[in-house]
């Protein structure tokens, strides 16, 4: 699998990773999303999980980056009484994952499609962790073709799709090569988890970002870009937790 990462750029990602932000700093990062992947496993939990209160599920709402203020436009779409159900098969239905996906991506109606599949992945991630992979749009955004992913895989590694379920399977790909070369690249020390790769995946989108918008904004609004360690707590729903909750 690693003829399909571009090292070069994968280990200089980690390189101007370093530069700016401690090793700690990432590691911690990692540990608070072990902490947010307990508070998932336990409050979805099969058996808690059909008879879960909308504030309950809120809470888990709350430590998503992108959907936790958007809930309004969640409920325009489905009601807590569809979206318990449905949540449940995601999570725990017999179908194959790409099924089951692909069946809560179509239920949330029109909901803006960056929100379903990060919703949809950070639920299956965050529960079950050692089975499925996060893809949020930093990741991959398939409308503009942007993202952390291709920044370090090869131009020929595909990543398109025409379904959701589809390009998740392939985002699944794309994340797992990314893990595969963690010590070849240097970012192992993160954590040994995919949280490791979470977390490095999310440097390279910061710092892909920093470049583009060094270029494009004025310095007055360079310097009120959040610092590496904040955009990244931020981009993966962590920011402001430190400890179990």
């Amino acid at each position: 699998m690693s003829q399909l990462i571009d090292m070069e750029a994968a280990k200089e990602f980690m390189k101007e990773t370093l530069a700016k932000v401690k090793k700690k700093n990432l590691i911690d990062i990692a540990d608070a999303l072990e902490v947010k992947s307990l508070l998932f496993q336990h409050t979805l939990a099969e058996d808690k999980l059909k008879e879960i209160s909308k504030e309950e599920l809120e809470v888990i709402f709350k430590r998503i980056f992108s959907i936790r203020r958007k809930l309004d436009k969640l409920y325009g779409q489905i009601t807590f009484d569809q979206l318990k159900p449905a949540i449940y098969d995601l999570l725990y239905g017999t179908d194959k994952i790409d099924q089951r996906f692909q069946r809560f991506i179509d239920i949330l109606n029109d909901l803006e499609t960056p929100l379903k599949y990060d919703l949809a992945s950070e639920l299956l991630h965050f529960t079950f962790p050692d089975r499925y992979w996060l893809w949020s749009r930093w990741m991959w955004d398939p409308k503009n073709k942007t993202g952390a992913i291709p920044l370090v895989t090869s131009e020929g590694f595909d990543l398109d799709g025409d379904k959701m379920s589809e390009i998740y399977l392939k985002v699944g790909k794309g994340v797992a090569f990314v893990h595969s070369v963690a010590e070849s690249a240097e970012f192992q020390f993160i954590n040994r988890s995919l949280f490791g790769t979470d977390v490095y995946l999310s440097c390279v989108y910061i710092i892909y970002s920093y470049t583009i918008l060094q270029l494009k904004m004025t310095k007055e609004f360079n310097e009120v870009m959040p610092g590496m360690t904040e955009f990244s707590r931020r981009l993966l729903g962590v920011y402001g937790i430190e400890q179990p909750v």
